[in-house]
């Protein structure tokens, strides 16, 4: 058999191992696929993780609620009010909604029924 013919052999079995593999090949100075299909910047995902704290925050000062009860939660949220700087910035944050006010009715209710 010609030398040249089994080492032509060799490397086409080689790089269809590589292709088997999942491995790609360009020749230099042609226009291949990466020309063409550019990669994708990937956008950060904010929704899944922004939820997810929200959540727990609501959860949370429902929970608050219902321990302390609501006419002691929303005195000390008012003495939080009448403070300075970052205190304001929790009161705002820790004022009861509608959403931690369920959260507290629906655990008052189910602590009940047990």
């Amino acid at each position: 058999m010609d030398q040249n013919l089994a080492d032509f052999r060799r490397r086409i079995a080689r790089i269809e191992a590589a292709h088997a593999r999942g491995f790609g090949f360009e020749a230099q100075g042609t226009l291949g696929r990466s020309h063409y299909v550019k990669p994708r910047r990937r956008r950060p995902r904010l929704i899944g993780p922004l939820l997810v704290v929200i959540l727990c925050g609501l959860g949370l000062k429902g929970a608050l609620l219902w321990q302390i009860g609501a006419g002691p939660y929303e005195a000390r949220v008012a003495r939080l009010a009448a403070g300075e700087g970052f205190d304001r910035i929790g009161s705002a944050l820790l004022r009861p909604d509608p959403g931690s006010r369920f959260v507290a009715k629906s655990l008052e209710e189910f602590l009940a029924s047990r």
